[in-house]
Protein backbone atom coordinates (compact mmCIF):
# COMPACT_ATOMS: atom_id res chain seq x y z
CA UNK A 1 0.00 0.00 0.00
CA UNK A 2 1.17 3.67 -0.83
CA UNK A 3 2.16 4.88 2.12
CA UNK A 4 0.56 8.13 0.69
CA UNK A 5 -2.98 7.31 0.02
CA UNK A 6 -5.84 4.81 1.29
CA UNK A 7 -7.33 2.56 -1.15
CA UNK A 8 -11.69 3.19 -1.46
CA UNK A 9 -12.24 0.40 1.03
CA UNK A 10 -9.86 1.69 3.82
CA UNK A 11 -11.86 5.16 3.53
CA UNK A 12 -15.38 3.65 3.85
CA UNK A 13 -13.72 1.51 6.88
CA UNK A 14 -12.82 4.58 8.63
CA UNK A 15 -15.58 6.26 7.73
CA UNK A 16 -17.77 3.42 9.51
CA UNK A 17 -14.95 3.27 12.40
CA UNK A 18 -15.98 7.00 13.36
CA UNK A 19 -19.47 6.73 13.19
CA UNK A 20 -19.39 3.52 15.11
CA UNK A 21 -17.13 5.68 17.64
CA UNK A 22 -20.19 8.13 17.74
CA UNK A 23 -22.59 6.06 17.86
CA UNK A 24 -21.77 2.84 19.91
CA UNK A 25 -18.80 3.57 21.53
CA UNK A 26 -18.64 7.15 22.90
CA UNK A 27 -22.16 6.80 24.94
CA UNK A 28 -20.68 3.30 26.83
CA UNK A 29 -17.05 5.79 27.47
CA UNK A 30 -19.32 8.72 29.31
CA UNK A 31 -20.65 5.96 31.43
CA UNK A 32 -17.28 4.63 32.11
CA UNK A 33 -15.56 5.70 35.46
CA UNK A 34 -11.99 7.89 35.09
CA UNK A 35 -8.97 5.96 36.08
CA UNK A 36 -10.74 2.81 35.93
CA UNK A 37 -11.06 -0.30 33.13
CA UNK A 38 -14.82 0.05 31.48
CA UNK A 39 -15.47 -3.44 30.92
CA UNK A 40 -18.68 -2.59 28.81
CA UNK A 41 -16.30 -0.67 26.41
CA UNK A 42 -13.68 -3.69 26.07
CA UNK A 43 -16.63 -5.64 25.44
CA UNK A 44 -18.49 -3.64 22.80
CA UNK A 45 -15.16 -3.16 21.05
CA UNK A 46 -15.03 -7.10 21.45
CA UNK A 47 -18.29 -7.38 19.70
CA UNK A 48 -18.00 -5.38 16.94
CA UNK A 49 -14.73 -7.46 15.72
CA UNK A 50 -12.19 -4.35 16.70
CA UNK A 51 -10.20 -6.43 19.15
CA UNK A 52 -9.89 -9.66 17.15
CA UNK A 53 -8.15 -7.85 14.30
CA UNK A 54 -5.28 -7.03 16.95
CA UNK A 55 -4.31 -10.70 15.63
CA UNK A 56 -5.30 -10.85 12.27
CA UNK A 57 -4.35 -7.46 10.60
CA UNK A 58 -0.82 -5.49 10.16
CA UNK A 59 0.51 -2.20 11.49
CA UNK A 60 -1.33 -0.21 8.77
CA UNK A 61 -4.92 -1.48 9.94
CA UNK A 62 -3.83 -1.16 13.76
CA UNK A 63 -3.22 2.71 12.99
CA UNK A 64 -6.34 2.85 11.10
CA UNK A 65 -8.07 1.55 13.83
CA UNK A 66 -6.73 3.98 16.15
CA UNK A 67 -6.75 7.30 14.08
CA UNK A 68 -10.22 6.65 13.24
CA UNK A 69 -11.54 5.68 16.91
CA UNK A 70 -9.51 8.52 18.33
CA UNK A 71 -11.48 11.31 16.30
CA UNK A 72 -14.65 10.14 17.54
CA UNK A 73 -13.73 8.52 21.02
CA UNK A 74 -10.56 8.91 22.69
CA UNK A 75 -11.31 6.39 25.43
CA UNK A 76 -12.73 3.30 22.99
CA UNK A 77 -9.28 4.19 20.89
CA UNK A 78 -7.39 3.96 24.33
CA UNK A 79 -8.99 0.42 25.51
CA UNK A 80 -8.50 -0.96 21.99
CA UNK A 81 -4.85 -0.11 22.01
CA UNK A 82 -4.15 -1.55 25.77
CA UNK A 83 -5.79 -4.63 24.76
CA UNK A 84 -3.12 -4.90 21.55
CA UNK A 85 -0.18 -3.82 23.92
CA UNK A 86 -0.67 -6.11 26.10
CA UNK A 87 -1.88 -9.52 24.60
CA UNK A 88 0.66 -8.77 21.23
CA UNK A 89 3.23 -10.78 23.27
CA UNK A 90 1.45 -13.80 24.01
CA UNK A 91 0.06 -13.41 20.09
CA UNK A 92 3.63 -13.20 19.18
CA UNK A 93 5.64 -15.59 21.93
CA UNK A 94 3.08 -17.40 23.18
CA UNK A 95 2.81 -20.85 23.82
CA UNK A 96 -0.25 -23.05 22.12
CA UNK A 97 -1.36 -23.21 26.04
CA UNK A 98 -1.30 -19.24 26.49
CA UNK A 99 -2.59 -18.53 23.41
CA UNK A 100 -5.89 -20.59 23.38
CA UNK A 101 -6.39 -19.95 27.08
CA UNK A 102 -6.02 -15.84 26.74
CA UNK A 103 -6.36 -14.44 22.96
CA UNK A 104 -9.93 -15.73 22.36
CA UNK A 105 -11.05 -13.93 25.63
CA UNK A 106 -9.20 -10.54 24.81
CA UNK A 107 -10.78 -11.11 21.04
CA UNK A 108 -14.22 -11.50 22.71
CA UNK A 109 -13.15 -8.38 25.43
CA UNK A 110 -14.13 -10.27 28.07
CA UNK A 111 -10.33 -10.69 29.30
CA UNK A 112 -8.40 -7.54 30.13
CA UNK A 113 -4.69 -7.38 29.22
CA UNK A 114 -2.21 -5.09 30.16
CA UNK A 115 1.94 -4.02 29.24
CA UNK A 116 3.86 -4.10 32.58
CA UNK A 117 7.71 -3.24 31.83
CA UNK A 118 8.21 0.52 33.41
CA UNK A 119 9.42 0.46 37.08
CA UNK A 120 9.69 3.79 39.64
CA UNK A 121 13.26 3.83 38.53
CA UNK A 122 13.36 2.13 34.80
CA UNK A 123 10.91 3.97 33.30
CA UNK A 124 12.25 5.59 29.85
CA UNK A 125 15.95 3.32 31.10
CA UNK A 126 13.33 -0.16 30.58
CA UNK A 127 17.06 -1.71 30.33
CA UNK A 128 17.86 -1.24 33.72
CA UNK A 129 14.48 -2.84 35.25
CA UNK A 130 14.86 -4.41 38.81
CA UNK A 131 12.15 -6.48 39.56
CA UNK A 132 13.56 -9.52 40.12
CA UNK A 133 13.01 -12.85 39.22
CA UNK A 134 14.86 -15.33 41.36
CA UNK A 135 15.19 -19.11 41.48
CA UNK A 136 12.65 -20.70 44.13
CA UNK A 137 12.77 -24.08 45.63
CA UNK A 138 10.28 -23.68 48.81
CA UNK A 139 7.60 -26.23 49.52
CA UNK A 140 4.19 -25.17 47.97
CA UNK A 141 5.88 -22.22 46.27
CA UNK A 142 3.61 -22.79 43.02
CA UNK A 143 1.37 -25.41 44.02
CA UNK A 144 -0.83 -26.06 41.13
CA UNK A 145 1.24 -24.92 38.55
CA UNK A 146 2.34 -28.10 36.16
CA UNK A 147 4.23 -27.62 33.76
CA UNK A 148 6.76 -29.12 31.50
CA UNK A 149 10.21 -29.35 32.36
CA UNK A 150 12.78 -27.34 30.58
CA UNK A 151 16.31 -28.68 29.07
CA UNK A 152 18.53 -28.88 31.61
CA UNK A 153 21.23 -26.40 30.35
CA UNK A 154 18.38 -23.75 30.14
CA UNK A 155 16.28 -24.07 33.88
CA UNK A 156 17.04 -21.91 36.46
CA UNK A 157 15.77 -24.07 38.88
CA UNK A 158 13.92 -27.47 39.69
CA UNK A 159 11.54 -28.80 41.57
CA UNK A 160 12.03 -32.73 42.03
CA UNK A 161 9.72 -32.81 38.99
CA UNK A 162 11.84 -30.74 36.79
CA UNK A 163 9.52 -28.15 36.91
CA UNK A 164 11.22 -24.61 36.67
CA UNK A 165 9.88 -22.12 38.93
CA UNK A 166 10.63 -18.37 39.92
CA UNK A 167 9.57 -16.21 42.58
CA UNK A 168 8.65 -12.49 41.24
CA UNK A 169 9.92 -9.74 43.77
CA UNK A 170 9.61 -5.82 42.75
CA UNK A 171 7.50 -3.37 41.78
CA UNK A 172 6.05 -1.96 38.45
CA UNK A 173 4.33 1.55 38.22
CA UNK A 174 3.17 3.49 35.48
CA UNK A 175 1.17 0.01 34.02
CA UNK A 176 -2.38 1.05 31.98
CA UNK A 177 -4.87 -1.16 33.06
CA UNK A 178 -3.64 -1.84 36.56
CA UNK A 179 -4.32 -2.99 38.99
CA UNK A 180 -8.03 -4.11 37.17
CA UNK A 181 -6.08 -6.28 34.52
CA UNK A 182 -6.94 -9.92 33.99
CA UNK A 183 -3.51 -11.13 33.42
CA UNK A 184 -0.63 -8.84 32.99
CA UNK A 185 2.98 -9.53 30.29
CA UNK A 186 5.57 -8.82 33.07
CA UNK A 187 9.35 -8.32 32.29
CA UNK A 188 11.71 -9.31 35.35
CA UNK A 189 15.26 -9.46 35.67
CA UNK A 190 16.56 -13.40 35.45
CA UNK A 191 20.13 -12.52 35.50
CA UNK A 192 21.90 -9.74 37.40
CA UNK A 193 24.18 -7.12 36.08
CA UNK A 194 23.19 -8.40 32.37
CA UNK A 195 21.22 -5.04 31.27
CA UNK A 196 18.77 -6.20 28.76
CA UNK A 197 20.34 -9.77 27.74
CA UNK A 198 19.04 -10.70 31.45
CA UNK A 199 15.15 -9.84 31.19
CA UNK A 200 12.75 -12.80 30.73
CA UNK A 201 9.27 -11.91 29.78
CA UNK A 202 6.33 -13.85 31.79
CA UNK A 203 2.46 -14.05 31.48
CA UNK A 204 1.25 -13.36 34.85
CA UNK A 205 -2.63 -14.01 35.48
CA UNK A 206 -3.75 -11.57 37.95
CA UNK A 207 -5.01 -14.03 40.81
CA UNK A 208 -1.48 -15.24 41.18
CA UNK A 209 -0.68 -15.35 44.89
CA UNK A 210 1.72 -12.31 46.30
CA UNK A 211 0.59 -9.78 43.63
CA UNK A 212 -1.39 -6.78 44.45
CA UNK A 213 -1.61 -2.99 43.45
CA UNK A 214 -2.87 -0.20 43.38
CA UNK A 215 -4.81 2.82 40.80
CA UNK A 216 -2.53 5.67 40.52
CA UNK A 217 -4.61 9.14 40.09
CA UNK A 218 -2.83 10.91 36.53
CA UNK A 219 -3.85 14.30 34.27
CA UNK A 220 -5.12 11.29 31.45
CA UNK A 221 -8.83 9.39 32.16
CA UNK A 222 -7.39 5.84 31.39
CA UNK A 223 -6.78 3.44 33.91
CA UNK A 224 -3.40 3.40 35.07
CA UNK A 225 -1.82 1.59 38.37
CA UNK A 226 1.34 0.53 40.15
CA UNK A 227 2.24 -3.38 40.89
CA UNK A 228 3.53 -5.19 43.91
CA UNK A 229 5.31 -8.33 43.43
CA UNK A 230 5.49 -10.31 46.89
CA UNK A 231 7.37 -13.56 45.80
CA UNK A 232 4.66 -13.73 42.79
CA UNK A 233 5.08 -17.56 41.50
CA UNK A 234 5.91 -17.95 37.80
CA UNK A 235 6.94 -21.56 35.97
CA UNK A 236 8.36 -22.39 32.53
CA UNK A 237 4.62 -22.51 31.22
CA UNK A 238 4.59 -18.91 32.03
CA UNK A 239 7.62 -17.58 29.60
CA UNK A 240 6.80 -15.78 26.71
CA UNK A 241 9.34 -16.28 24.27
CA UNK A 242 13.08 -17.15 25.27
CA UNK A 243 14.38 -16.94 29.64
CA UNK A 244 16.84 -13.79 29.01
CA UNK A 245 15.75 -12.98 25.46
CA UNK A 246 12.53 -11.02 26.98
CA UNK A 247 13.60 -7.75 25.92
CA UNK A 248 13.72 -8.67 22.12
CA UNK A 249 9.57 -9.30 23.06
CA UNK A 250 9.04 -6.03 24.27
CA UNK A 251 10.94 -3.82 21.67
CA UNK A 252 8.90 -6.03 19.18
CA UNK A 253 6.09 -5.07 20.61
CA UNK A 254 6.90 -1.51 20.90
CA UNK A 255 8.19 -0.88 17.33
CA UNK A 256 4.55 -2.49 16.12
CA UNK A 257 2.73 0.11 18.19
CA UNK A 258 4.62 3.13 18.38
CA UNK A 259 3.63 3.99 14.95
CA UNK A 260 -0.01 3.34 16.07
CA UNK A 261 0.68 5.70 19.35
CA UNK A 262 1.29 8.20 16.37
CA UNK A 263 -1.49 7.28 14.69
CA UNK A 264 -3.33 7.71 18.04
CA UNK A 265 -2.25 11.38 17.64
CA UNK A 266 -2.56 11.83 14.23
CA UNK A 267 -6.57 11.46 15.33
CA UNK A 268 -6.80 13.84 18.50
CA UNK A 269 -5.05 16.15 15.55
CA UNK A 270 -7.32 16.18 13.01
CA UNK A 271 -10.78 16.03 15.90
CA UNK A 272 -8.93 19.29 16.89
CA UNK A 273 -8.10 21.29 13.93
CA UNK A 274 -12.19 20.06 12.32
CA UNK A 275 -13.42 21.85 15.44
CA UNK A 276 -10.99 24.66 14.40
CA UNK A 277 -12.27 25.35 11.01
CA UNK A 278 -15.38 24.98 12.23
CA UNK A 279 -15.50 27.52 14.91
CA UNK A 280 -13.14 30.03 12.83
CA UNK A 281 -15.37 29.75 10.27
CA UNK A 282 -18.56 30.75 12.28
CA UNK A 283 -16.81 33.35 14.77
CA UNK A 284 -17.74 36.97 14.36
CA UNK A 285 -14.96 38.69 15.76
CA UNK A 286 -14.10 42.55 14.35
CA UNK A 287 -16.17 42.90 11.89
CA UNK A 288 -16.12 39.31 10.11
CA UNK A 289 -15.34 35.97 11.07
CA UNK A 290 -12.03 34.72 12.21
CA UNK A 291 -10.98 33.10 9.38
CA UNK A 292 -10.97 36.43 7.66
CA UNK A 293 -7.92 37.21 9.65
CA UNK A 294 -4.90 35.92 8.11
CA UNK A 295 -2.88 35.41 11.17
CA UNK A 296 -5.82 33.12 12.11
CA UNK A 297 -5.88 31.77 8.37
CA UNK A 298 -2.04 31.04 8.58
CA UNK A 299 -2.01 29.63 11.88
CA UNK A 300 -4.72 26.97 10.74
CA UNK A 301 -2.70 26.45 7.31
CA UNK A 302 0.53 25.46 10.13
CA UNK A 303 -1.78 23.27 12.01
CA UNK A 304 -3.32 21.06 8.76
CA UNK A 305 0.25 21.39 7.52
CA UNK A 306 1.98 19.35 10.55
CA UNK A 307 -1.18 17.32 11.05
CA UNK A 308 -1.03 15.84 7.23
CA UNK A 309 3.07 15.45 7.46
CA UNK A 310 2.54 13.14 10.96
CA UNK A 311 -0.02 11.07 9.22
CA UNK A 312 1.93 10.45 6.54
CA UNK A 313 5.26 9.57 8.63
CA UNK A 314 3.04 7.25 10.87
CA UNK A 315 1.81 5.02 7.69
CA UNK A 316 5.35 5.09 5.98
CA UNK A 317 6.29 3.77 9.42
CA UNK A 318 3.20 1.23 9.62
CA UNK A 319 4.01 0.36 6.17
CA UNK A 320 7.18 -0.68 6.60
CA UNK A 321 6.50 -2.91 9.28
CA UNK A 322 3.90 -5.10 7.50
CA UNK A 323 6.87 -5.40 4.50
CA UNK A 324 9.71 -6.64 6.98
CA UNK A 325 11.95 -3.31 6.73
CA UNK A 326 15.16 -2.96 8.46
CA UNK A 327 14.69 -0.07 9.32
CA UNK A 328 11.48 -0.29 11.18
CA UNK A 329 13.12 1.36 14.41
CA UNK A 330 14.22 4.19 13.31
CA UNK A 331 10.83 4.59 11.42
CA UNK A 332 8.53 3.56 14.41
CA UNK A 333 10.20 6.36 16.37
CA UNK A 334 10.40 8.98 13.67
CA UNK A 335 6.18 8.45 13.67
CA UNK A 336 5.89 8.15 17.28
CA UNK A 337 7.88 11.52 18.07
CA UNK A 338 6.70 14.10 15.01
CA UNK A 339 2.93 12.68 15.62
CA UNK A 340 2.40 12.95 18.91
CA UNK A 341 4.97 16.49 19.29
CA UNK A 342 2.63 17.34 16.52
CA UNK A 343 -0.33 16.73 18.11
CA UNK A 344 0.52 18.87 21.42
CA UNK A 345 1.15 21.35 19.49
CA UNK A 346 -1.95 21.14 17.13
CA UNK A 347 -4.69 21.08 20.60
CA UNK A 348 -3.01 23.77 22.14
CA UNK A 349 -3.20 25.84 19.15
CA UNK A 350 -6.86 25.22 19.11
CA UNK A 351 -7.23 26.05 22.72
CA UNK A 352 -5.78 29.20 21.89
CA UNK A 353 -8.07 29.91 18.51
CA UNK A 354 -11.07 29.24 20.60
CA UNK A 355 -10.22 30.99 23.26
CA UNK A 356 -12.16 30.27 27.13
CA UNK A 357 -14.83 28.12 26.03
CA UNK A 358 -11.96 25.61 25.02
CA UNK A 359 -11.30 25.50 28.78
CA UNK A 360 -14.54 24.95 30.20
CA UNK A 361 -14.90 21.16 31.86
CA UNK A 362 -16.81 18.85 28.77
CA UNK A 363 -15.35 21.09 25.88
CA UNK A 364 -13.90 18.80 22.74
CA UNK A 365 -10.28 20.85 23.14
CA UNK A 366 -10.40 20.80 26.85
CA UNK A 367 -10.63 16.49 26.92
CA UNK A 368 -7.88 16.34 24.01
CA UNK A 369 -5.96 18.69 26.03
CA UNK A 370 -5.87 16.09 28.85
CA UNK A 371 -5.77 13.29 26.64
CA UNK A 372 -2.88 15.06 24.17
CA UNK A 373 0.19 15.02 27.03
CA UNK A 374 0.69 11.52 27.53
CA UNK A 375 1.72 9.58 24.58
CA UNK A 376 4.46 11.87 24.32
CA UNK A 377 5.78 10.20 27.71
CA UNK A 378 4.77 6.49 27.30
CA UNK A 379 6.03 3.68 25.40
CA UNK A 380 9.12 5.35 25.07
CA UNK A 381 9.24 9.57 25.68
CA UNK A 382 10.19 11.70 22.62
CA UNK A 383 13.74 11.91 24.40
CA UNK A 384 14.14 8.12 23.88
CA UNK A 385 12.76 8.44 20.57
CA UNK A 386 15.43 10.69 19.54
CA UNK A 387 17.83 9.18 21.08
CA UNK A 388 16.75 5.61 18.99
CA UNK A 389 16.90 8.02 15.89
CA UNK A 390 20.24 8.92 16.24
CA UNK A 391 21.99 5.15 17.38
CA UNK A 392 19.96 4.13 13.86
CA UNK A 393 21.32 7.05 11.95
CA UNK A 394 25.34 6.11 13.23
CA UNK A 395 24.59 2.22 13.05
CA UNK A 396 23.52 2.50 9.55
CA UNK A 397 26.43 4.76 8.81
CA UNK A 398 28.74 2.78 10.33
CA UNK A 399 27.05 -0.39 8.46
CA UNK A 400 27.71 1.40 4.96
CA UNK A 401 31.41 1.90 5.42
Amino acid sequence: MPAFSLDPPQTTWCAELRTLAAERLRPLAEKGEPGHVNRALVAELGQLGLLERLFTSGAVDLCLMRESLAYACTEAETALALQGLGAHPVHAHGTPAQRDRWLPRVAEGTAIAAFALSEPAAGSDAAALELRAEAGLEEGLAEGLVTDPLPAESAPAAEPDGTARWRLTGEKCWISNAPEADFYTVFARTTPGAGARGVTAFLVPADRPGLGGTSLDMLSPHPIGALTFDAVPVTADDVLGEIDRGFRVAMGTLNLFRPSVGAFAVGMARAALDATLAHTAERDAFGGKLKDLQTVAHQVAEMALRTEAARLMVYAAATAYDEGAEDVPKRAAMAKLLATETAQYVVDQAVQLHGARALRRGHLLEHLYREVRAPRVYEGASEVQRGIIAKELYAGREAAQ
